[in-house]
This record gives structure tokens, C-alpha cells and sequence, in this order.
């Protein structure tokens, strides 16, 4: 009789199935949504997980620009960038970003952050699709809906 093997199994490119999320955003934390995000888009949610290959998933995001903040993060929060130029440092808060003309980069920059970084992380953050409103043309890949409000009383932002 053969004794079982504590062998895992890596996952390679050609073996990977793609599955496409879909969540709308309104009303939801966005640190709390960004972790989720994340965690499909890396495919840590699936027992085939392998750290060195793309096997996340797709992730459509709806009213990307009506997420929320607790407490007073929405002005307290700063975000900084630098020009390149000396003395060239840029700051801005999330409810500026908001009320601007890209309002899904809130979600898009905290997603960002919690992926690793080089050709991986860039592969995997192109299937991140962002939306503002609640169209989106990805209709023919049947993409499940994900309900994160549902997930923990906390993922809901309380006015």
C-alpha cells in the first residue's frame, strides 16, 4: 500500500482557471474592500494557490467612486506623491480624490499597495476593472456576484 506523500503541488500557467467577480462597491470600507480585492486577485482564496504564478482571479468593481471611510479619514488621510523635482512633493486628501475626475483610483491605489511588486503584481492588477457607475461590459464572461456587505457587519460603513 502506498503511504501518502506530503508533496505540494505547484500549479503551472497553463493549468489556471479564471473565474470573474463582481462587487459593488457602494457604502464599503475601503481598506476592508482593498484586502478582498486583493486576496482574489492573487488567487489566495483557491487550495491551487501558488505564490510565483498569476492564478487570481478577475474582479469587476462597481461604484468604485461611493466607497467609504470610518472615522475622519476622508480629510485626516493624506496621500503623497513626489514630482521628481526637488521640493516637488504632492499631497491630496481621499475626499479630493472623490469628488475628482478619476474617483476609482482610491480603490485602485489601495488595492495597488497590497500586491507584490514587478511583473506578477502588474499581471495581477490587470484584472482589476474599476468602475464608477453600475455599467460595465463584461457581461458575456457570467461573472458571479460577491456580496462583501454580507461578509462582516464591519465591511459596511455605518452613517
Amino acid at each position: 500500500m502506498k503511504a501518502l506523500t506530503k508533496v505540494t503541488r505547484s500549479i503551472k500557467p497553463a493549468e489556471v482557471e479564471k473565474n470573474w467577480h463582481i462587487i459593488d462597491a457602494e457604502g464599503l470600507v475601503t481598506g476592508r474592500l482593498a484586502v478582498i480585492i486583493a486576496n482574489l486577485l492573487r488567487g489566495k482564496h483557491k487550495p491551487s494557490y501558488t505564490p510565483h504564478v498569476d492564478c487570481g482571479d478577475h474582479v469587476i468593481v462597481l461604484n468604485a467612486g461611493k466607497v467609504a471611510f470610518t472615522g475622519n479619514k476622508m480629510t485626516g488621510k493624506v496621500y503623497y506623491k513626489h514630482t521628481g523635482y526637488v521640493g516637488g512633493i504632492k499631497e491630496t486628501t481621499p475626499a479630493k480624490i472623490l469628488e475628482g475626475r478619476f474617483p476609482e483610483r482610491v480603490i485602485e491605489k489601495a488595492v495597488e499597495r497590497m500586491i507584490p511588486r514587478g511583473p506578477l503584481g502588474r499581471a495581477q492588477m490587470k484584472a482589476l476593472h474599476l468602475y464608477n457607475g453600475t455599467e460595465h461590459p463584461h457581461e458575456g464572461q457570467k461573472p458571479t456576484v460577491m456580496d462583501v456587505a454580507s461578509m462582516n457587519r464591519k465591511n459596511k460603513a455605518v452613517k
